[in-house]
């Protein structure tokens, strides 16, 4: 095959088009002559635009609790939550469901995402992954089941893999959520929580990981967070069930617990010590009283949590 022919045919349009009517493919007013200005003016630019996300989000507050309490209800009975994206949203998916297990030491299966194209997507384009409607209701008919709640997550309200994977969540009998980038999308048939998140257009358009991206990113990270409160893996705003698995992790266990009940650094080290290293254990061993064994217990009458331990401990 000739040069001139290869060029031709890697220049000819594809047979599927899809136009996404949303304003984040629109032009911004506001940033039309960015590529004319200083490298401070740009990032300024850029700034500006991104201060408008979180006003985007605040308006949705009221789906996102929605989603949150379905969330709580699947992993308190025993199910899973399940994130589904492509692109920009699969990768933020699969970053919130990796910090979770860390930060809040939970079962690695509490959060599952999956990604249009799999692993390889991760790091570059799969061709056509996310346009496989197919493929997303394979996924999820595969780990899904009753119970368990299903999590999209599309900017432009539409990516055929993500919707297929609902549908066929829906019809396992899972609950479904839908986080969209596209305030002129329609909400899916059969979800239970439609989220649509206006950002505007970006600043470069149809640039989806800027603003749609960054809503996301906050969306996403407010919802896991919430769950785990609401799950008891907080005591007030202090991280009492992180997994200590490096020297700056250990530091922030002991200054938890000093911070926590009072006590110094070495008192803390002994009653870390006496819980086998469980956080949650020495603080209702320290504020109770109690050693560590009946904190233990305390604790598992009560879900693992603190402040409901607590409560238990002052009324015996």
């Amino acid at each position: 095959m000739s040069t001139k022919e290869t060029v031709r045919r890697m220049m000819t349009v594809p047979s599927q088009v899809v136009h996404v009517d949303s304003p984040t493919e629109q032009r911004n007013p506001r940033t039309t002559e960015i590529d004319r200005m200083s490298t401070l003016g740009i990032l300024t630019m850029i700034n500006d635009e991104d201060r408008l996300v979180p006003d985007a989000v605040a308006k949705v507050l009221p789906e996102l609790a929605d989603a949150v309490d379905h969330a709580v209800e699947a992993l308190r009975t025993g199910h899973r939550v399940h994130y589904v994206g492509a692109g920009t949203s699969g990768r933020l998916a699969t970053l919130d469901a990796a910090e979770l297990v860390p930060t809040f030491n939970v079962p690695s299966d509490w959060f599952v995402a999956h990604h249009a194209g799999g692993d390889r997507a991760l790091r570059e384009a799969v061709e056509n992954a996310e346009d496989d409607a197919a493929a997303g209701a394979a996924e999820i008919s595969a780990s899904v089941r009753a119970g368990d709640f299903v999590l999209g997550l599309t900017a432009s309200g539409r990516t055929p893999f993500v919707i297929g994977a609902l549908q066929a969540a829906a019809r396992l009998g899972a609950a479904t959520g839908l986080v969209s980038g596209n305030a002129r999308a329609d909400r899916p048939a059969g979800v239970d929580v439609f989220i649509s998140v206006d950002t505007g257009p970006e600043v470069i358009a149809g640039s989806t990981r800027m603003k749609a991206g960054s809503a996301q990113k906050i969306l996403l990270t407010a919802f896991s967070t919430a769950t785990m409160i609401k799950l008891g893996r907080t005591y007030s705003n202090l991280m009492v069930s992180l997994r200590a698995t490096n020297a700056k992790l250990r530091g922030r266990t002991l200054r938890i617990l000093s911070e926590a009940t009072g006590v110094n650094e070495r008192e803390a080290a002994e009653a870390l010590a006496e819980a086998n290293g469980d956080l949650k254990v020495a603080l209702v061993h320290l504020l109770c009283g109690v050693d560590a064994a009946t904190a233990a217990d305390m604790l598992a009458a009560n879900g693992g949590h603190v402040r409901e331990a607590l409560l238990a401990c002052a009324t015996t």
